[in-house]
């Protein structure tokens, strides 16, 4: 990303930086794994308890729920129990206790007003993150289609594999190599932080999650910020022309 200019592209994750669901995603998950796998090896305690998700992956989550209790893990019964959740996921949203974080209505209207290239970069499923979206009211301002910038679950249980899928969409979508250097990837874990710095990328952190800025600086992130507010993040990612060379 040259200095003084907005990145070319922008990575966005969703949970704790755009939305907050109330813990809808976990009450979930945990009713997919037990419809999958029964109560014979986990029947007192959900199937994720202890385990703190910030910046994990869906698929990574079964994995290390499962192997948490000696069950093997199976690719096939994960896409199984992935595919439950996100029924499951929609009622959940809809009695949970939802909200979009603030500065993220104007940020995405002022992004969109610009033309600006920009997409999602999250651990959830392209099913998953579009409900949790649509609950807020703003799926339609993201592409989920293979032409549009995107990196979801399905592109690999490390989240570093989410973010090279997604340069690789944005390098499709502009129709020559999109240098890591120039995308920025917006997140509020330690996970974004750390997959965005393997993948070559500058990295935005916001402290609207379970970690504070002082938290996320120690990590490293090129940019903290309390909030997605424009008068936090303005400067950085709206900063000269609104449009993208083609």
């Amino acid at each position: 990303m040259r200095r003084g200019l907005p990145p070319t592209v922008i990575l966005l994750d969703i949970d704790g930086t755009l939305l907050h669901a109330g813990g809808a995603g976990r009450r979930a998950l945990e009713a997919a794994m037990a419809e999958h796998l029964g109560g014979a090896t986990r029947s007192r305690a959900p199937w994720l308890a202890g385990m703190k998700l910030d910046g994990m992956t869906d698929r990574l989550i079964v994995r290390e729920a499962m192997l948490a209790v000696d069950h093997a893990f199976d690719d096939a019964l994960c896409d199984r129990i992935l595919d439950s959740y996100a029924g499951l996921l929609e009622r959940e949203l809809a009695g949970s206790d939802f909200r979009l974080l603030p500065g993220v209505v104007e940020l995405l209207a002022a992004l969109s007003a610009r033309r600006a290239r920009y997409g999602l970069c999250t651990g959830n499923t392209s099913r998953g993150a579009r409900l949790k979206l649509a609950r807020g009211g703003i799926d339609h301002l993201f592409g989920f289609e293979e032409r549009d910038i995107h990196g979801f679950a399905s592109d690999g249980e490390a989240r570093e594999l989410i973010v090279e899928a997604a340069l690789r969409r944005a390098s499709a979508l502009l129709g020559r190599h999109l240098d890591p250097r120039e995308a920025l990837v917006v997140g509020d874990t330690p996970r974004d932080v750390t997959a965005a710095r393997a993948a070559g990328c500058r990295s935005l952190a916001v402290a609207t999650g379970r970690f504070g800025v002082e938290a996320l600086r120690a990590e490293g992130a090129d940019h903290v910020v309390p909030t997605l507010e424009l008068a936090h993040v303005g400067p950085l990612l709206l900063a000269g022309p609104g449009d993208r060379e083609p």
